[in-house]
């Protein structure tokens, strides 16, 4: 399972998304000065930035042809299939924040700990964003 060459004319593309350490240091630099406010609060955002960081560098995402993979290690945890998406997007594309996907069944939001350009242009070429409107 490696990163594959990024150009739209490939139909066996498969691009992994490289970890994104951004968010959960943020999480843990806001736990700094909450130390002094309140002590309970910066523990519980030092702690979720340290699950944050644990995630980022434990997870990968897979976009392959057909779906997008999820990877705990080596160990397939999850697959998306593109067919059954309804609707994406990423919020905040400033800072890049929050990734969320609506499926046939269900829907999903995941913290941003993958390259967020990567995750924007792969969802551009796999679920086009008129593609989504048309679905929904």
């Amino acid at each position: 399972m490696t990163a594959a060459n990024t150009t739209s004319d490939s139909p066996d593309l498969v691009t992994q998304l490289s970890p994104s350490f951004g968010l959960p240091i943020a999480f843990v630099l806001i736990a700094l000065p909450l130390l002094f406010v309140q002590i309970w609060v910066a523990v519980a955002f030092s702690l979720f930035g340290l699950f944050l960081m644990y995630q980022a560098a434990t997870l990968r995402l897979v976009f392959t042809a057909t779906d997008l993979d999820i990877y705990r290690s080596e160990t397939q945890i999850r697959r998306f299939p593109y067919q059954e998406w309804q609707a994406w997007q990423i919020f905040w594309s400033g800072l890049p924040i929050l990734f969320y996907f609506k499926e046939v069944k269900s829907i999903h939001f995941l913290p941003i700990l993958f390259d967020a350009k990567t995750l924007e242009a792969c969802l551009e070429r796999h679920i086009p964003p008129q593609s989504q409107k048309e679905k929904s």
